[in-house]
C-alpha cells in the first residue's frame, strides 16, 4: 500500500509542475497533501508511533488551509472583475 501511495505522490508532483491552470496545480497539491498524510499514517502504524501521527495531522491541516485560501483568492479575483463599471 505504501508503494502505491508513493507512486501517487510522484504523479501528483509531476502534475503540479505541468498543470495548465492554477486550479489544476492546486488540486495536485491537495492530492499531494492527502497522500502524504496517508503515507505518514501507514508509517506510524508500522511502528513510528505518535510523532508521525502528529506530523500527519499538521500536514492535513495545512492542506485544508491551503485549499480554502486558494478558493477564497480565486473567488475574490472573479468578484473583482465583476465590480462596478
Amino acid at each position: 500500500m505504501a508503494v502505491f501511495l508513493l507512486a501517487n505522490l510522484i504523479v501528483a508532483l509531476i502534475r503540479a509542475g505541468r498543470g495548465p491552470t492554477a486550479a489544476d496545480r492546486m488540486l495536485a497539491a491537495l492530492l499531494f497533501g492527502t497522500t502524504g498524510v496517508g503515507v505518514l499514517l501507514l508509517l506510524a502504524y508500522a511502528g513510528g508511533g505518535g510523532p508521525l501521527v502528529d506530523a500527519a495531522l499538521v500536514l492535513a491541516l495545512l492542506a485544508a488551509i491551503a485549499g480554502v485560501a486558494f478558493a477564497l483568492r480565486a473567488w475574490g479575483r472573479e468578484s473583482d472583475e465583476d465590480g462596478p463599471a
